[in-house]
């Protein structure tokens, strides 16, 4: 056999351990790289968290500090509010396929008309099981009439669910934005909404609202951190166990 010949199997090994050495490193390098960004989501909800607890302690908004440009609400977003006015009741919007306690049902919104004002605001007042049997049966609530008061925290929307149809309209429907939503009522509606707390004042209303509380998934990163950092810690493990450690046993043996 000529020396080129035997050369081959040779040059195909080493290349073989080359290409073994980067798969290896490679992906110890993308689970230590998703492990840290884990690690960095944490960071980021904890922050919020905090943001969000300092938010709370400050003393309630009233309605004519509500944030009047879209710009404007970030700042405001989980500051306690108290607002007076009158429920718009003709308006309310049934969101679909919203859950509460892990059952699926309604969020319940109704534009709140603000005292001494032509503005309105967007209240998510709660949720509401819906009749599987009747999918377009609207469940009985109690919407009182007159002057309410309402405590709750300024949000910037209910969160969006996908929807076939972007033109959504009806009691039912899937989505709400407040701009839309004014077009399509003639409301002079502020760029954000309210989170509608529960009271003694809405006890018997039917509406549940216990709402989650924000970035309560901080574990979840620290979790998800710790399984990225133990898969690059087993590949590394295993490459040292089946690329070193092994073949010098045997050369021993």
């Amino acid at each position: 056999m000529s020396e080129s010949a035997a050369s081959l199997p040779l040059a195909g090994s080493r290349s073989r351990d080359v290409l073994v050495v980067l798969a290896a490193l490679a992906s110890v390098a993308l689970a230590a790289r998703l492990g840290v960004w884990q690690l960095d989501r944490a960071a980021q909800k904890e922050a919020l968290q905090a943001r969000l607890e300092a938010r709370e302690r400050e003393p309630p908004l009233a309605a004519s500090a509500l944030a009047r440009r879209p710009e404007d609400v970030a700042v405001q977003t989980y500051r306690r509010v108290g607002l007076g006015g009158h429920w718009i009741a003709e308006r309310t919007v049934f969101l679909d396929n919203r859950q509460m306690q892990d059952k699926v049902g309604f969020f319940v919104v109704t534009p709140l008309l603000l005292d001494a004002s032509h503005d309105a605001v967007l209240v998510q007042r709660g949720w509401v099981a819906r009749n599987f049997n009747e999918r377009t049966a609207l469940p009985a609530i109690v919407t009182p009439s007159g002057h309410v008061d309402v405590e709750g925290t300024v949000v910037t929307a209910p969160a969006r669910l996908f929807e076939f149809s972007a033109a959504a309209s009806g009691a039912i429907r899937q989505n709400i934005a407040a701009a839309s939503f004014a077009h399509e009522t003639g409301l002079a509606l502020l760029p954000l909404a309210i989170l509608q707390s529960a009271t003694a004042a809405n006890a018997h209303d039917g509406l549940d609202r216990r709402w989650p509380p924000p970035a309560t998934d901080v574990q979840m990163h620290y979790g998800y951190a710790f399984q990225w950092f133990a898969i690059g810690t087993v590949i590394a493990f295993l490459y040292v166990w089946f690329r070193i450690v092994r073949p010098r046993q045997r050369r021993r043996a």
